[in-house]
């Protein structure tokens, strides 16, 4: 009785331990995020920007408590890099069965549905992203492209300003003058 009273206990020990560190890593994920946003909205220096937009997006790209759907992501990731766009499909659509709540794992997802121009699905996943991650930038850019592509030149700029207003030195921000002028000759 004794022995299976200690075994109980210390299984009971590890599930604790693994809940917290489980949830210290997510709480020093989402701190490490906020900081990077505010780092991102108040740099001045173009070359400073762009170091912490990749330090968000390292963050994004790593699963906070799940160490083998950040494995799936990158394997996706090289699948739609080298055009294998139906695989990593398929990889990026099991990572959202597996955890829905991971705006990184819809938003490769979307990414990968623009470059096979399955644009109004693209769309859906964009809006799933930025309902989990109001401030993905990368989604509302690529929300921009496909509005441009679309000759919805409105929606586009309206896209773009949002991501301006997160990251101001972003690099989408020159396009915006070209897309005033069509909108302005197109009210002529």
């Amino acid at each position: 009785m004794k022995k299976t009273f200690k075994t109980i206990l210390f299984i009971n020990l590890i599930f604790i331990f693994v809940s917290f560190y489980s949830y210290a890593s997510e709480i020093y994920h989402k701190n490490k995020l906020e900081k990077f946003f505010m780092d991102l909205k108040k740099s001045t220096n173009i070359d400073e920007a762009a170091s912490i937009e990749k330090n968000i997006w390292n963050l994004w790209s790593l699963h906070p408590k799940n160490k083998f759907l950040t494995n799936k992501l990158e394997l996706g990731t090289e699948l739609m890099e080298n055009g294998q766009h139906k695989y990593a499909y398929k990889i990026f659509s099991n990572i959202i069965f597996e955890d829905p709540n991971w705006s990184e794992a819809w938003n490769k997802r979307a990414t990968v549905l623009f470059l096979m121009k399955e644009y109004d699905l693209s769309l859906i996943d964009i809006e799933k992203t930025l309902d989990l991650e109001p401030r993905h930038f990368g989604a509302l850019s690529g929300r921009a492209q496909i509005y441009i592509d679309l000759k919805e030149y409105r929606k586009a700029l309206d896209n773009l300003m949002k991501t301006k207003e997160i990251y101001p030195l972003s690099k989408g921000n020159r396009v915006i003058p070209k897309l005033e002028k069509i909108l302005s000759i197109e009210q002529i």
